[in-house]
């Protein structure tokens, strides 16, 4: 359990772990925060968009849609690998997920299957948005996925957290399929190696 960082301190650690970040309008003011608390927050959540072209995958997860207003994460990750600050707080991102995976995450344990919806993620998760069609056909490419692997393990080293801490959306919410195309295993092994 951890008090979110602050917006100066989350910026920081995104930069010294070597990320090339862009600031988008008042990322640091824009939220959610009045449709509930945002924190204490446990790990950060990888996601892929459904989305193509960089400049309208940032648009969308800044504004969000008429069903989901924005932001729909903190961070967007590019095909180039570029991390777009769109919003800081609570996020729409993570949505009801399993509390059995809130408690492995919070334990730094093995994460179980998912199989309910009852825990409000949004005010417990960091979120990344992935700029990836979900298919499992779209590449990955190599600096988008280094920049996954630097943006949680920045995360993580400024909280204390191992890899374990690092989820996907399809290990927190049944029905969901994100990041397609590469496995968060494979993942947190890489996040792992980076803390050292």
């Amino acid at each position: 359990m951890a008090t979110p960082l602050s917006a100066s301190s989350f910026l920081d650690a995104l930069k010294d772990e070597g990320l090339t970040v862009a600031q988008v309008g008042d990322w640091r003011h824009h939220n959610r925060n009045h449709k509930g608390k945002w924190g204490p927050v446990h790990g950060v959540m990888i996601h892929h968009t459904v989305t193509s072209g960089s400049a309208h995958t940032v648009d969308i997860c800044r504004k969000g849609y008429a069903s989901l207003p924005g932001p729909l994460c903190h961070g967007v990750i590019t095909k180039n690998g570029k991390v777009h600050l769109v919003g800081y707080g609570r996020a729409n991102h993570a949505g009801l997920g399993d509390d059995d995976v809130l408690r492995a995450v919070i334990a730094e344990t093995a994460l179980p299957k998912d199989n309910e919806a009852n825990t409000d993620g949004n005010a417990r998760f960091y979120g990344f948005e992935c700029e990836n069609l979900g298919d499992g056909k779209d590449p990955w490419p190599a600096a988008q996925l280094e920049a996954i692997e630097r943006a949680a393990a920045a995360i993580c080293r400024r909280h204390g957290w191992t890899e374990r801490s690092v989820i996907g959306h399809l290990e927190w919410q049944p029905g969901k399929i994100d990041p397609k195309g590469f496995t968060m295993n494979s993942m947190r092994g890489r996040i792992r190696d980076r803390l050292g």
